[in-house]
């Protein structure tokens, strides 16, 4: 037996991680030790992800990007998880979906949601008018129908009147929940009235895919009507996120150099968006890039299926979304993100100083002009597509 171990070259390194011998658990345990004491399987991914966020994405030259998918603001991942890690400083710029920006705003309205059951008899509850998700019960006219009325009302102030992009009609959204949270003394309680202040920009990938965009386009059917479009000029823009996305990632990146990680919670449009930056950068616009440095998936979902939401970073890594060299640097955890996230969250608040915020929608200008300015620079076919736009209409 000794023989075969001495002419075994390279055996030692499978025996270099710490030993399985975890501390008992006791009253005195704290969430950082929990997880510290966390060994293998997705406990151990658990584990390996806070310590991605203690050990990298701590650092003040990392920017952080964040994606939300799920029905997780219905939820109260809002005010328990997402605003204490924006605070924190952990996330720079947050792609969610329509929805769970839609409901995070009954918590600024201060329209309540209540624990339920999953079992409910589901005929009953819409004879009653109550909607469920989930678990989650809540009144359907008194919290969905009542903050369509006040969304609308605020969508026809006149600084929605143009077209934007949803970073800023989230920024304008963001500063009335703001002014409502103070106005009630109703705390932190939404995510967007906490980018508002905190200078985080909000991206949606598909922003008619949500209640939000529906009033949106039923305000701009009204307004076509009765001849009133020049009054309501409400416009979001998709493109306009595509490039805002792109300059945070390409300014961190090249111009900054520092480095670039992402929180991926869940799946769907939200990750690829927030990961589909880089071959922005590097496919469209031909600026030479490598990836994103960092990457933490959280998901339920399963990679051999083909479906994006279970895609793993060594997946991304081929098509230039993660730096092939920097995959040791990923974690694929297989868990119920409303139970890892906050777990996450409060072993990066436990075990990290705040970071700076970088308030990087305050700087969105100049992010633009650095986006186009190194597109003109390395896009070898400007000229081409500048040429072929100019024969439009002719």
């Amino acid at each position: 037996m000794n023989d075969k171990k001495t002419n075994c070259p390279g055996r030692a390194k499978y025996l270099q991680g710490k030993r399985v011998l975890p501390e008992p658990i006791t009253k005195d345990t704290t969430i950082v030790s929990l997880i510290d004491n966390l060994d293998a399987y997705n406990g151990g991914r658990l584990r390996a992800a806070c310590h991605l966020l203690r050990d990298r994405y701590s650092q003040d030259d990392v920017t952080i990007g964040v994606s939300l998918a799920g029905a997780l603001t219905p939820a109260g991942l809002g005010p328990s998880t997402v605003i204490p890690l924006m605070n924190h400083g952990f996330i720079d710029w947050l792609v969610g979906t329509g929805a769970n920006m839609y409901h995070d705003i009954h918590y600024a309205f201060n329209l309540p949601m209540f624990r339920g059951s999953h079992t409910v008899d589901d005929v009953d509850l819409r004879a009653k008018g109550i909607t469920r998700i989930y678990d989650i019960l809540f009144d359907y006219e008194d919290v969905l129908m009542e903050t369509d009325r006040r969304l609308r009302e605020i969508l026809i102030r006149p600084e929605f009147q143009k077209e934007m992009g949803t970073r800023e009609f989230y920024h304008h959204l963001g500063k009335v929940l703001s002014e409502l949270e103070e106005k009630h003394n109703l705390g932190q309680v939404s995510i967007l009235a906490a980018a508002y202040r905190n200078g985080v920009p909000v991206f949606t990938s598909s922003p008619g895919d949500s209640t939000i965009g529906m009033n949106v386009a039923g305000l701009e059917l009204l307004a076509e009507s009765q001849g009133l479009s020049d009054k309501f000029k409400l416009k979001i823009n998709p493109s306009i996120d595509v490039n805002d996305t792109t300059a945070i990632v390409l300014n961190a990146k090249n111009y900054e150099k520092g480095k670039t990680g992402v929180i991926l919670i869940g799946g769907g449009s939200p990750k690829n968006f927030t990961l589909q930056t880089e071959p922005q950068i590097q496919e469209v616009l031909m600026i030479p890039e490598a990836g994103q440095d960092y990457d933490i998936n959280v998901t339920d979902a399963r990679p051999d299926t083909g479906g994006l939401s279970g895609a793993p970073p060594s997946e991304a890594a081929s098509w230039g979304k993660i730096d092939p060299t920097k995959l040791e640097e990923t974690v694929t955890a297989y868990l119920d993100v409303t139970l890892a996230f906050p777990l996450m969250a409060a072993y990066a608040i436990q075990s990290t100083k705040p970071k700076r915020l970088k308030r990087l929608y305050d700087r969105g200008e100049e992010l633009h002009q650095k986006l186009i300015k190194s597109y003109l620079e390395n896009n070898t076919e400007v000229e081409k597509l500048k040429s072929m736009i100019q024969k439009l209409g002719m």
